[in-house]
């Protein structure tokens, strides 16, 4: 199986360099596009008002992928996890209250999501620095593109002005996150609602060639599929499903949830390796293998294996339009001194 480098050091490199100036007419067209959109984000938002914003998250998120590669993934996916619901408003930063659990706490979040402390670390910063300037829905939107840059090699700008919700419920992460088990109409209705593309979909799910998923995720598939006693998922390879097995006992038989890497191969590099893996039936949760069960989705993916240096522009412009899903700006919200706890 051809492995796809590090975008940093490989024969795609060329590649990327050539296409470098069409990348950013790309990203500047995207952020055109949010700002006529009525969302009132822009690059280089804090140019004036809190110059060292962003080099700030960019020295606290190197720091933490230095002590633990693994924290990249937790930080993308926390981005994902906040936009998702109520709109990237640094609503999933927010801790559970006495009258009030909030979304961090959802099952979808807890324990899975990795990563809060690094925000608050920046966000610390920032207020000694810059004192109710920078919202910790844009700190979130700078650490998760410092992280793809640190683990692809490849960069985008985050258009800011992003404003902190003040509302985190717990009872609305699973009614608009898509699910492990999702298939790919799930997805797309899931995608669509939030104003994303079904190629969007297909893109950002290449987010999980980082980090690590629970057992508890997939074990479905693993033990008893379909209700079939020891069956296993017929569409995975099945050297994949023994190996998963040496690392996920049975549910049935022990309480131990464990956790696998989403990708095996590169599973601390942003690249494409994640749809080569699906293309060998080794996608990890159903919804990673579903995209290659419908026609329109299997082509994006094989687009995608065949093209790693053009899905990491696609990721970045992707990444954008995700960081624009219902944002607060203007006068709605508000600038959060701890991105824990509302003013």
């Amino acid at each position: 199986m051809a492995a796809f480098q590090h975008f940093g050091h490989n024969e795609h490199l060329p590649l990327l360099r050539r296409s470098a100036l069409i990348f950013c007419l790309l990203i500047g067209i995207v952020a055109c596009v949010v700002a006529d959109h009525g969302s009132s984000l822009s690059v280089g938002y804090y140019r004036h008002s809190c110059p060292s914003a962003e080099a700030v998250v960019q020295r606290t998120v190197a720091k933490a992928v230095a002590r633990n590669p693994g924290m990249a993934a937790g930080l993308i996916r926390m981005h994902f996890h906040d936009c998702f619901v109520r709109g990237c408003d640094g609503s999933v930063l927010l801790d559970s209250t006495t009258g009030n659990k909030a979304e961090k706490d959802s099952l979808a979040n807890n324990p899975s999501l990795r990563g809060f402390e690094i925000i608050d670390e920046a966000k610390a910063v920032l207020e000694s620095e810059c004192p109710q300037l920078v919202s910790c829905a844009d700190v979130l939107a700078f650490a998760a593109r410092d992280a793809v840059h640190m683990t692809g090699g490849f960069y985008y700008s985050v258009p800011a002005g992003r404003r902190d919700g003040r509302v985190s419920k717990e009872s609305e992460v699973l009614d608009n996150l898509p699910l492990p088990t999702s298939n790919v109409d799930e997805l797309e209705e899931k995608f669509a609602a939030k104003g994303l593309s079904l190629e969007d979909m297909v893109t950002l799910s290449g987010a999980h060639t980082l980090g690590v998923s629970h057992c508890s995720s997939f074990s479905d598939r693993l033990y008893g599929f379909n209700n079939s006693t020891g069956a296993a998922d017929p569409s995975m390879d099945p050297k994949y499903v023994r190996y998963l097995r040496t690392k996920c006992p049975d549910p049935e038989s022990s309480t131990q949830d464990a956790t696998v890497a989403l990708d095996p191969v590169t599973p601390n590099r942003l690249d494409n390796k994640y749809y080569v893996n699906l293309k060998y039936q080794r996608g990890l949760l159903t919804s990673d293998q579903a995209l290659t069960e419908r026609a329109d989705t299997a082509r994006m993916v094989d687009q995608n294996v065949n093209q790693g240096s053009v899905w990491a522009h696609k990721f970045s412009a992707a990444m954008v339009r995700m960081g624009s899903i219902e944002v607060l700006t203007g006068s709605r919200g508000e600038i959060r001194k701890s991105c824990r706890v509302v003013n």
